[in-house]
């Protein structure tokens, strides 16, 4: 799936704030006194991961981005304030010998877009290379509105249920990945990566909401009738929404 980069810069600062940052500690613990950091960046979109994460890394750094989207790439290489080295392709593909040389591989909004092969694919290549990984904003399929309504969860299920389509994981992604990396015996941290969205971000929340109701309705066509008086309800209310999302940190040698 390949993302405008207006939406990717309209989410950045949300994705920021929402990251967790207590999964920091131990995943520098986990590098240790490195010399220099080679950080593969997975799905690495216009660079938000990569411009969050390098500040709050010690040392020399270089990242190696991967995206199919030249485009994004591009966007990536010219805003970023460490060396980087451009990977074109498919990183459902990826294998262990792309990531030879790595100390850390890591991805934002990425897992629940895999497929369950994929995923263990994914997984397979990182164990091989003996390396943390650090995956944030992977939907958790829970959103909280404020107010709430009896039709929140009707487009929830739908919602989720769209993102599950043609075998992706969807809000499968979390479990799935802590449980691909225990077979392998690294050990797994997850925590909370919330969006917090409301009248304080009027353009990130509008755009969110009829995104998510649009996937709903593309999902469970049933729901159209509902949907442009619950969207003129919801807009007319000043709603908040919590947008659950979960950060990973996979850890090598734990198990």
């Amino acid at each position: 799936m390949t993302y405008t980069p207006e939406w990717l810069a309209l989410r950045e600062p949300v994705d920021a704030e929402s990251r967790a940052t207590e999964l920091l500690d131990p995943l520098r613990v986990a590098l240790g006194p490195a010399a220099g950091l080679v950080i593969h960046d997975l799905g690495c979109g216009s660079g938000s991961q990569a411009r969050w994460l390098s500040g709050r890394l010690p040392g020399p750094q270089r990242w190696v981005l991967h995206d199919e989207d030249p485009r994004l790439l591009a966007l990536a290489e010219t805003s970023l304030d460490v060396p980087v080295e451009i990977r074109q392709g498919d990183i459902g593909d990826l294998r262990a010998e792309d990531l030879a040389g790595a100390s850390l591989v890591t991805g934002s909004a990425l897992l629940d877009l895999f497929t369950t092969e994929q995923l263990n694919g994914l997984v397979s290549a990182i164990v091989e290379a003996g390396v943390p990984a650090l995956f944030t904003l992977s939907v958790a399929g829970r959103i909280d509105l404020d107010p709430a309504e009896d039709l929140d969860a009707g487009f929830e299920a739908a919602f989720n249920d769209h993102q599950r389509r043609h075998g992706l994981l969807g809000p499968d992604a979390p479990a799935a990945t802590t449980e691909a990396f225990e077979r392998h015996g690294y050990r797994v941290i997850t925590r909370p990566s919330t969006w917090r969205l409301g009248p304080d971000r009027p353009e990130l929340t509008t755009e969110w909401l009829h995104g998510w109701v649009g996937a709903a309705v593309e999902q469970q066509p049933r729901l159209a009738a509902d949907a442009p008086e619950y969207l003129r309800r919801r807009q007319a209310t000043g709603f908040r929404a919590l947008v659950h999302h979960v950060d990973q940190l996979a850890l090598p040698g734990a198990g």
